[in-house]
């Protein structure tokens, strides 16, 4: 008798769905369930973790061999806004830097309800503002994942508003763009999400907006911002889910704005892939990132 053998797609939809309560639970069951699942996956023994206070913001430099120190990667995690850390991104953190070639600093923001909007991306901004006294603007890259990819988006557009010098470029995965729920896949992709819906978005969502309508609310909601004036943008997303055209839309946009922006789907995949180190397509969008962030760091000092 054949047994039947678990695909490494659906051991990383099942320990997602085990992690993850229904919306209503209490905060420390969501943090609690995020951070046993992030515990599974084992940090290699040659990581070199430093921990660090970036302008207040504590955070963790995870570093894999053969990174140049003269260049980092800013990441913001993964968690909806009221879960996830840097110590949970560790894993996540040496692969990113292995595939980079440069230092990886994971932020430990401020969480909801504790701190509501703006708290977050006042964090993710001072963090960065901390590394440019270290670092030329052109020697950084901002990455994050579901609400992290949105924080990027929300900080570069803060600091092109703010005339802040900007970093050579940015990475979202799976970004939460849109804490309305209205773009289309919420629809289309309702029945292929194992994971994420219209409700959940909405309703932690207002765990950190609280009333704040999220249309009126861009650095919450980033889709609904202007998209003028940003670095090159590399936005990735699963074809498959409900998020998917928070990412679609955007680059359209930002595109339409005169800047560059390149949107990977990635075909049936769950929500932050990258975080789950035994999938193949982990590995592979890793290598795009890594590639990507390399040629914006190098095109970046060019035009220097």
């Amino acid at each position: 008798m054949t047994v039947p053998t678990t695909s490494p797609h659906d051991r990383a939809v099942q320990m997602f769905v085990a992690a993850t309560p229904p919306v209503g639970a209490p905060i420390s069951q969501w943090r609690e369930g995020f951070e046993a699942l992030c515990a599974d996956f084992v940090l290699p023994t040659d990581a070199d973790v430093v921990p660090l206070n970036l302008g207040g913001v504590p955070a963790l430099r995870i570093t894999a061999p053969g990174s140049d120190p003269t260049n980092v990667v800013l990441h913001f995690h993964s968690g909806g806004y009221v879960e996830g850390s840097a110590k949970g991104y560790r894993e996540f953190a040496y692969r990113l830097s292995a595939a980079t070639g440069t230092p990886v600093i994971v932020i430990d923001y401020r969480l909801a309800p504790e701190f509501m909007y703006p708290a977050p991306i006042e964090d993710a901004v001072a963090s960065y503002q901390a590394l440019l006294a270290d670092y030329p603007s052109t020697n950084i890259v901002l990455t994050g994942d579901s609400v992290g990819g949105a924080m990027v988006i929300a900080a570069l557009m803060l600091i092109r508003d703010e005339r802040i010098s900007p970093p050579a470029a940015g990475v979202s995965i799976c970004g939460n763009m849109d804490l309305a729920g209205e773009t289309a896949s919420f629809d289309t992709n309702s029945a292929r999400d194992p994971l994420i819906d219209r409700h959940m978005v909405v309703e932690v969502g207002k765990v950190y907006i609280g009333d704040l309508d999220p249309k009126q609310t861009p650095l919450a909601s980033p889709l609904y911002g202007d998209h003028h004036d940003l670095p090159p943008l590399l936005l990735l997303a699963s074809d498959s889910e409900v998020l998917r055209d928070g990412s679609v839309v955007l680059g359209e946009r930002v595109r339409a704005a005169g800047g560059s922006a390149v949107v990977v789907l990635e075909p049936d995949m769950v929500h932050i892939w990258t975080l789950f180190p035994f999938l193949p397509e982990a590995a592979k969008s890793m290598s795009q990132i890594g590639a990507f962030v390399r040629s914006s760091l190098l095109s970046s000092r060019v035009a220097s």
